[in-house]
């Protein structure tokens, strides 16, 4: 018999059940975080809808033990793959003190945890591809066996710090994976209006290493792809570019109105392809997953979402003069 798409990539049923489980988690917390900007009960939400497949799929690439990841605002798949809990993001979607990313001080979507190697993220776009770079110029030094994943949109990959990044990643043969996060729009602005070659990752040439583009909506696509960078830049064979070809189901974020610049159709029909439908059909038809097993993992990722948000809206801010600290020295 034919071996299974996932099996042939070295993965076990357990292991693509999980991956379909983080992203559906992901997903869910997402959903919930428009309701509750909505009902006005927190601020801000940047949405990770259309996007799970690829985020998932890089991170269960690396090792969660060991690897450093520089995640975009978008990356809760990401986060969520490396350890962060549904709590720990409901505490930053409610801004509370418990909040593992910055104590309530961020925005929602500025991810760090230095438990979880997951470095501290910042709202001027691209400043954390300098960041994963400096990380695995350290791991060469140190001669450790560990590589940096960094992330970004498309959009910001017209950014001065992205060249720059990969400039000194290609000239240094770093250990470090960028993956550009290819959802069609920087805010308002459509590719096409972006982009003077055809493809992100034509520009990989240009900075000495490997570019690649694969469907973004494909889990096991992107795992094959970082895997494979991932093999490279422990062997020193240096930095690799991947593009992955989405679409953001959602609003930029929950201040921007998305009709007034894309069709409805459009959205519609991007959301055939949607990796939460298309990935559980294909456990389905390989056996991996039933109809009855999917209900029940839709019941319990709904509970873990209604304790976390219940548990993070009751959960106390932080004290007025936390507001100092970090700032002046102490």
């Amino acid at each position: 018999m034919a071996k299974k798409r996932h099996e042939a990539l070295g993965l076990s049923d357990e292991q693509v059940l999980d991956m379909f489980r983080t992203m559906l988690l992901a997903r869910k917390i997402d959903e919930r975080m428009w309701l509750l900007n909505r009902a006005g009960k927190i601020p801000f939400v940047i949405s990770c809808q259309g996007q799970e497949a690829a985020q998932v799929g890089a991170a269960y690439a690396l090792d969660r033990e060991k690897d450093y990841v520089a995640p975009y605002y978008r990356d809760m798949g990401v986060v969520l793959a490396f350890g962060m809990t549904a709590k720990d993001l409901m505490l930053s979607g409610f801004a509370k003190k418990e909040d593992p990313n910055s104590g309530g001080r961020q925005m929602p979507g500025h991810f760090g945890q230095k438990k979880n190697r997951i470095l501290t993220g910042s709202s001027p776009v691209t400043t954390q591809v300098p960041h994963a770079v400096g990380v695995a110029l350290a791991a060469k030094m140190e001669k450790k066996d560990f590589v940096t994943f960094v992330t970004l949109g498309e959009g910001s990959s017209n950014q001065g710090d992205f060249h720059e990044g990969l400039n000194f990643a290609g000239v240094h043969k770093l250990p470090v994976i960028t993956m550009v996060e290819n959802n069609k729009y920087a805010i308002s602005v459509p590719i096409k209006k972006q982009l003077a070659c055809e493809k992100v990752s034509d520009r990989a040439i240009g900075y000495g290493m490997p570019g690649y583009t694969v469907d973004g909506n494909d889990p096991l696509a992107v795992y094959e792809v970082v895997k494979e960078a991932r093999e490279r830049a422990v062997k020193g064979e240096g930095p690799t570019l991947i593009e992955t070809v989405s679409y953001r189901l959602t609003p930029h974020s929950s201040d921007d109105d998305d009709r007034t610049y894309r069709e409805r159709e459009e959205v519609e029909e991007a959301k055939k392809k949607d990796s939460i439908i298309t990935f559980a059909q294909y456990l389905k038809d390989n056996g991996v997953l039933t109809e009855e097993k999917e209900k029940e993992l839709h019941k319990e990722i709904d509970k873990l979402v209604n304790e976390a948000t219940d548990y993070a809206e009751n959960a106390p801010y932080a004290d007025p003069e936390d507001a100092l600290k970090h700032v002046y020295a102490e």
